[in-house]
């Protein structure tokens, strides 16, 4: 599984971004797809998941209300759509795959075999 991260740039406090992350290889048809982010110095962070098969959404706190994570099977694609930005998300966001991965482990890195490339969102005040 291959997976491709884009859409990241340079957007206002308040403002919109939209990633997409295309999925190329492999396919499947359940486990996690999901959303996760990094600050230099400090852990990745889970953000957004979203169940292969289902399609059910799982978000962190800090993002709950302002992100939305979907997913076009048929395309193969998975987006996170991001409004009402603050600086503080801030970072690089990586797509991430698990075929068959399991709910329990959605939210951790342990959930995930497969991670994109990384795309930069930066957040100005």
């Amino acid at each position: 599984v291959q997976l491709q991260a884009s859409g990241g740039g340079l957007v206002q406090a308040g403002g919109s971004l939209r990633l997409s992350c295309a999925v190329s290889g492999r396919t499947f048809s359940n486990g996690n797809m999901g959303w996760f982010r990094q600050t230099p110095g400090k852990e990745r962070e889970f953000v957004a998941g979203i169940r292969r098969n289902g399609g059910h959404t799982y978000y962190a706190d800090s993002v709950k209300g302002r992100f939305t994570i979907s997913r076009d099977n048929a395309k193969n694609m998975v987006y996170l759509q991001m409004d009402r930005l603050k600086p503080e998300d801030t970072a690089v966001y990586y797509c991430a795959a698990k075929p068959g991965g399991i709910l329990s482990a959605l939210r951790t890195r342990d959930g995930y075999d497969y991670w994109g490339q990384g795309t930069l969102v930066t957040v100005s005040s």
